[in-house]
């Protein structure tokens, strides 16, 4: 039961950026209509299920949400300046490392050396996947619309984005709160910096409105993800819900109509692969 509910976030959150896309809108328009469907989400389940929620509750809430706007905004100018092509495998492998590793060494998820040998041969297969699901090569007739324009700016933007990403995690493992507690304030917190990066440069109209159900799918997988960081902890928890990027770029090709050439559809088959064949072993550490 544990392992499906993990999985919840790879089916939601991957599922973002074709919701998004369909419903369109600029990144910041995207951006903060999410975190006003995420707010609405939280709100439901507030009322719903009526958690406590004390002093500690709403610091920690708001400074994650915070964090994860410095995470979100960094990612899309991180695939501004590298394309979408290098900047989003490089984020997601990213946040993979700094995560996994947070959760083995920081939080002592990972006690013998059976964990770290699978452990680590899962994180390789998840990074190396996430690669080869979004690598293109020089026939690529979307290379000229996504190539690098700036890779110090653009790895500078994905080291604050890694950084954002890990600390809205890293701190609410860290704290052991009530997952339906948090949500709330957190989603304050997402809404509040998502205003302050959007100011002035962001139209408030009809995509912003659309684009609040992504933040639906965003607050179901965020809730998900909570409790099975809680219940399986963060580096198998997060790398799991890191698996979207499967749902992402076969519904990128399938439904949006993204062309691919036939040797960018041999590396999104074996990336999958690999991405699946990663979770299945992050699974089998907690089912033994």
């Amino acid at each position: 039961m544990e392992i499906l509910v993990a999985l919840v976030p790879m089916f939601a959150w991957g599922s973002i950026g074709l919701v998004s896309a369909k419903l369109g809108g600029d990144a910041n328009q995207q951006t903060l209509g999410m975190t006003i469907g995420a707010f609405f989400f939280s709100l439901v389940v507030y009322f719903v299920t009526m958690p406590v929620i004390d002093g500690k509750v709403i610091l920690i809430g708001l400074l994650s949400g915070l964090f994860w706007s410095v995470g979100q905004n960094g990612q899309f100018h991180g695939m501004k300046y590298l394309g979408v092509s290098v900047g989003l495998p490089l984020s997601t492998g990213m946040q993979l490392i700094l995560n996994t590793v947070a959760g083995a060494l920081f939080f002592a998820e990972w006690t013998q050396t059976r964990d770290y040998a699978l452990g680590v041969s899962a994180l390789i297969l998840l990074v190396i996947g996430a690669y080869l699901t979004a690598r293109q090569d020089g026939e690529s007739p979307v290379e000229a619309g996504s190539k690098m324009l700036d890779f110090p700016k653009g790895f500078r933007a994905l080291i604050s984005s890694t950084i954002g990403y890990g600390a809205y995690t890293i701190l609410i493992t860290w704290a052991g709160l009530d997952p339906l507690a948090i949500i709330l304030p957190q989603s304050v917190g997402m809404l509040i910096g998502a205003s302050l990066f959007a100011l002035r440069k962001t139209k408030v109209d009809r995509f912003v409105g659309k684009n609040t159900l992504s933040g639906l799918l965003w607050g179901i997988g965020n809730v998900c993800m909570l409790i099975t960081v809680q219940q399986v902890g963060l580096a198998v928890g997060f790398s799991l819900s890191q698996m979207g990027i499967i749902i992402s770029t076969l519904g990128g090709i399938f439904i949006l109509g993204e062309k691919k050439t036939k040797k960018e559809l041999r590396y999104v088959v074996i990336g999958c692969l690999l991405v699946i064949i990663g979770g299945v072993l992050l699974g089998y550490m907690k089912a033994t």
